[in-house]
């Protein structure tokens, strides 16, 4: 790290830049994604009230405040939860003030090693895959002069974490450019610097870091959003709730285990113990398939309530019997999913309002090379359940094999 002396303390100083705009946070979201959504919300009346029963990153709630709307989201993770409860807060220019104090206080303590305080890293399973040792430490001693400055669960305290959040990938081994997450091909000789080759600045990186965050908190909507903590399959707790549109992307039927995506931030926060505890919250999501969850499907019943089609029991069956020791817990995971959907849309039917209208964002899926028509299913389970003007929309060809697609699949009450 760049060595600085205690007189260029005003180097660190924190200064707002408003080349990010107030769209900063949709920056962390795909820009398809975004698109989707304020196509879906264009020219919608401005006293409606948005749902999203997976609100995950909190992108519809996001957009929907931007547009003045009141929307409610909910999701069974509690690290996104938070992290989306973070995300569409309205901040109060104290809470800002207080931020930035606590934003310079820590770049200076970070730059002259001040504070002796570190944090211990986290029990991931192989750590060194993620981060190198140098990266992991000042991670460590970022963590603990965030505690140090606001011990208190504040907001600003919440906007420390996030930006918390955009360092552990920043500074990580991970890649993210393709479908699922993987870990960069390690170097030679990773931990050697070459001779014409600087430290990087991570100080630096923590204020670009926190001029993204502090830029977009500043430019929050006002309106009424809410994220509620809680199962989508059963919605008790919307008694009194009437939504006039749906907008969501529900987990793909692909086995791609979002928990296996969020581990290092669910870690760091303290909202993983250990290798368990994430097995256990994927088996509670749709879709889920990490560590215990899929050992589980081995022993998985269908409910004689759930939504099978002939043709769908056909694929099923094939996808069972397909020679691979794999079939049938992949055919459990299939149904297990769709069971899964069919309970939520039947709970979805009873909180939308008459003529409120659902779009659900979706891909299709294959199998050992049998495709899984999830667009027609979700369509078929729409018109079962009384909702109208049910249609679907192709809207893009995905990357990786060429039958898979996303759709959006819509309808009406």
């Amino acid at each position: 790290m760049k060595d600085r002396t205690t007189n260029q303390r005003a180097d660190y100083t924190f200064k707002y830049n408003a080349q990010h705009g107030r769209h900063g946070w949709l920056r962390l979201t795909p820009a398809y994604s975004v698109k989707l959504v304020e196509e879906i919300l264009r020219d919608t009346p401005s006293d409606i009230h948005v749902f999203d029963p997976f609100s995950g990153t909190a992108t519809t709630l996001l957009c929907s405040g931007y547009h003045g709307l009141q929307a409610t989201g909910y999701e069974l993770n509690p690290f996104l939860v938070w992290f989306g409860q973070a995300k569409t807060r309205a901040y109060s220019h104290e809470t800002l003030l207080r931020l930035k104090e606590a934003i310079n206080h820590i770049a200076v303590d970070l730059a002259h090693s001040r504070s002796q305080a570190i944090s211990s890293p986290p029990p991931i399973h192989h750590i060194e895959r993620w981060w190198h040792e140098t990266e992991s430490r000042f991670l460590c001693r970022l963590h603990a002069c965030i505690e140090q400055y606001s011990p208190m669960a504040l907001p600003e305290k919440d906007l420390l974490l996030v930006i918390f959040c955009r360092l552990i990938i920043r500074l990580s081994n991970a890649a993210f450019n393709h479908q699922s997450m993987s870990f960069k091909p390690e170097a030679a000789d990773a931990k050697t610097l070459s001779l014409f080759e600087d430290a990087p600045d991570y100080v630096e990186l923590f204020l670009k870091e926190s001029q993204v965050i502090l830029n977009s908190a500043s430019e929050n909507p006002q309106g009424a959003i809410s994220i509620i903590h809680g199962d989508a399959r059963h919605l008790e707790s919307l008694t009194d709730e009437m939504f006039d549109l749906l907008i969501t992307s529900p987990p793909y039927p692909n086995r791609m285990s979002y928990i296996r995506e969020l581990r290092p931030y669910m870690y760091w926060l303290g909202y993983l113990a250990n290798g368990r505890d994430a097995g256990e919250i994927d088996w509670q999501a749709i879709g889920g398939t990490w560590g215990i969850a899929t050992s589980r499907l081995n022993e998985w019943q269908r409910s004689s309530a759930g939504f099978y089609p002939d043709y769908f029991e056909h694929l099923l069956a094939e996808i069972a019997s397909h020679d691979n020791k794999n079939g049938r817990v992949l055919a459990n995971y299939v149904a297990q999913y769709f069971e899964d959907m069919w309970l939520h849309l039947s709970n979805v039917y009873r909180v939308m309002k008459p003529n409120g209208k659902i779009h659900y964002i979706v891909g299709n899926s294959v199998f050992y090379g049998i495709l899984v028509p999830v667009e027609m299913l979700f369509k078929e389970m729409f018109d079962a359940l009384g909702f109208r003007n049910t249609n679907i929309r192709t809207i893009r060809k995905r990357n990786s094999k060429k039958q898979l697609y996303e759709y959006d699949i819509s309808g009406e009450k």
